[in-house]
């Protein structure tokens, strides 16, 4: 099993016949199209790239919304032709998958937000409340230390999460859920391979 593309639906929760109640994400994964067969001889290593969500309109120079690459081993590569479909009967037998996905983008943010700054006392006016504080240095050298946590951007960055347990498969709705929350907002291409 080289992956699978899916899209994040939301959470909910399964319960369990010892009352044991599971939080997971549910991801929806449509067949993913092979659209190419990478080999050593051309490309100088195997993989197999993988449609996802096709367009309404197709273009000319592609017909799904997302395309991704899975590297998968010499021997493998026979078991693989542009067309054919992978679906999730490929993770009917594994427990554990990894996921990545792009995080909820959140904007511009501080530091105390973006980095769990203490900050200063917020009374008596000491006009040091959720600031970073002094980041330059002295005379030498004279400059602020690149790497520095400041505030900035946060979110929108791809996270990957290991060892996530499969707790339901439904090969007939192309549903899987997964257990605890995964990165991204609703509506979000999810990439699960095999840990």
């Amino acid at each position: 099993m080289s992956g699978i593309l899916g899209k994040k639906l939301g959470m909910t929760r399964l319960f369990q016949d010892d009352g044991r109640v599971i939080p997971v994400t549910v991801v929806q994964c449509d067949p993913n199209e092979i659209t190419q067969v990478k080999t050593t001889e051309k490309q100088g290593y195997p993989a197999i790239v993988l449609g996802f969500s096709k367009l309404s309109k197709p273009r000319k120079t592609r017909k799904f919304r997302h395309q991704r690459e899975f590297r998968v081993k010499e021997e493998e590569l026979a078991n693989y032709k542009k067309g054919d479909l992978v679906t999730l009967e490929s993770l009917k037998d594994i427990e554990l998958v990894d996921v990545s996905s792009i995080s909820k983008g959140k904007g511009f943010q501080g530091v105390v937000k973006r980095f769990h700054f203490a900050g200063g006392p917020g009374s008596h006016g000491s006009h040091f409340n959720r600031e970073p504080g002094s980041i330059g240095t002295r005379a030498k050298p004279g400059r602020v230390h690149k790497g520095k946590k400041l505030a900035g951007h946060m979110g929108s960055e791809k996270i990957t999460l290991k060892n996530v347990k499969v707790s339901h498969l439904d090969l007939e709705k192309n549903i899987i859920c997964l257990k605890g929350a995964l990165p991204g907002a609703p509506g979000a291409l999810i990439t699960i391979t095999k840990s």
